[in-house]
C-alpha cells in the first residue's frame, strides 16, 4: 500500500514537472531570439541590486509570518515569532519542492506541531490562503486605477484576462469558505468515509475525522466573524505584496525606465492573469506573462532579465532559505 502511494505520488510530481518543461520550451521558443540579450542583461546586474530584491523578499516572508503568528496566537498563546518566519520560509521550501502542491500541508503539519490543533490550522491555513487570494485581487484592481493613464493605454486587452482572474479567486474563496465551516460539507465527507467503512476498519478514524469538522467548522467560523481582524489581514497582505512587486522597479532602478506605481501594477497584473493559466505554482505563466508585459516599456531583453531575476527572488531564494533553516533545526535537534 506504501509502495503504491509513492509510485501515484511520484507519477503527479513527474506528470508535473513534464507540463512545466514543456511550458518552458514554450517560453524559450517565443523569446529565443532575445535570449543573448538577456543573458547579457542579467550579467550587468550589480551586487548591490542582487542584495535588494533578496532583502525585499525576506521582508515579505516577515508580514507572512506576522500573519501566521496573529492567527497561531489564538490557538496556542505561547506560539512565537520567530517561529512564525520559520514557518514561512520551511512552506517556500514545500512550494518549490514538490510544485506547489505541498506548501498548504506543510503549513499544517508545522503549526500542529507547535502546539496548534492540526483541525484549527487547517481551518487557520485556509482562512489565510483565501483572504491572500482576495489581497492580491483587491490589489490589482486598485493599481491598475491608481495607473490608469499607463495601465489602459497599454494593456487594455487584458482586461477580460483580468476579469476570469477575478472569478477565479471568487470561486477558490467561496470553495475554501464553504469546506472550512458548512456542516454539510462536512456531513458528505463522512458520508463517502462511512460507505467505504463497511468492514468497520476505518471506524477510529472517521470518529477523528467528526471531531476534527466540528474543531475546525467553530475555529473557522469564529476567525471569519472577527472583521477588524480580516481586514487587518488584507492590509497586512497589501503591505507584504508591495515588497515583491517592487522587485521589477529595484533590478532597473536609476534607469528611469519604469516608476515604482508601474512596477507595482504591472507585475500584480501579470500574477492576477497568470492565475487563469493552471500550471503548479504559477511556474511558466508567470514568466510568459510577465515578460510580454513588461517588454512593452521596456523591451524584451530587460523585460527577460526581468522576469529571470524576479523568479530567483521570489521562488528559488526563499527556497534556499527554508533549506537552509531546515538543515540547521535538524542539526540543532540531533545535537539535544
Amino acid at each position: 500500500m506504501e509502495g503504491e502511494r509513492t509510485f501515484m505520488k511520484n507519477k503527479k510530481l513527474l506528470a508535473k514537472l513534464i507540463f512545466v518543461a514543456i511550458l518552458l520550451l514554450i517560453i524559450w521558443y517565443t523569446f529565443k531570439d532575445s535570449a543573448e540579450d538577456i543573458v547579457e542583461q542579467l550579467g550587468k546586474t550589480s551586487l548591490t541590486v542582487l542584495v535588494a530584491i533578496m532583502a525585499a523578499t525576506v521582508i515579505y516572508h516577515l508580514f507572512e509570518a506576522w500573519i501566521t503568528y496573529s492567527l497561531a496566537r489564538r490557538y496556542n498563546p505561547k506560539f512565537k515569532y520567530r517561529e512564525a518566519v520559520y514557518c514561512a520560509f520551511y512552506c517556500s521550501f514545500y512550494r518549490l519542492s514538490t510544485l506547489g502542491s505541498g506548501s498548504g500541508v506543510a503549513a499544517i503539519v508545522y503549526l500542529g506541531k507547535k502546539g496548534v490543533g492540526y483541525s484549527e490550522a487547517t481551518g487557520l491555513y485556509m482562512i489565510q490562503y483565501m483572504v491572500h487570494k482576495v489581497s492580491v485581487a483587491l490589489f490589482s484592481g486598485l493599481l491598475f486605477v491608481l495607473n490608469w493613464k499607463v495601465m489602459s493605454c497599454n494593456y487594455r486587452e487584458y482586461g477580460v484576462y483580468l476579469g476570469l482572474a477575478y472569478l477565479l479567486t471568487a470561486i477558490i474563496s467561496i470553495a475554501l469558505i464553504i469546506f472550512a465551516v458548512s456542516a454539510k460539507s462536512h456531513k458528505l465527507i463522512l458520508a463517502i468515509v462511512r460507505h467505504f467503512n463497511k468492514g468497520g476498519r476505518l471506524t477510529p478514524a472517521l470518529t477523528k475525522l467528526e471531531q476534527s469538522c466540528d474543531i475546525m467548522e467553530k475555529s473557522t467560523s469564529k476567525l471569519l466573524k472577527d472583521v477588524p481582524s480580516l481586514i487587518s489581514m488584507v492590509l497586512k497582505n497589501m503591505a507584504k505584496l508591495c515588497f515583491w512587486y517592487c522587485v521589477p522597479f529595484l533590478i532597473l532602478f536609476g534607469s528611469n525606465e519604469i516608476s515604482l506605481l508601474d512596477s507595482l501594477s504591472i507585475t500584480s497584473l501579470s500574477v492576477m492573469t497568470a492565475a487563469v493559466i493552471p500550471t503548479p505554482a504559477g511556474i511558466g505563466a508567470v514568466e510568459l506573462i510577465m515578460t510580454n508585459l513588461f517588454a512593452v516599456l521596456v523591451g524584451v531583453h530587460k523585460a527577460g532579465a526581468i522576469t529571470v531575476l524576479y523568479r530567483v527572488a521570489t521562488f528559488i531564494f526563499p527556497f534556499v532559505v527554508g533549506g537552509v533553516l531546515i538543515l540547521i533545526s535538524k542539526v540543532v535537534h540531533r545535537h539535544k
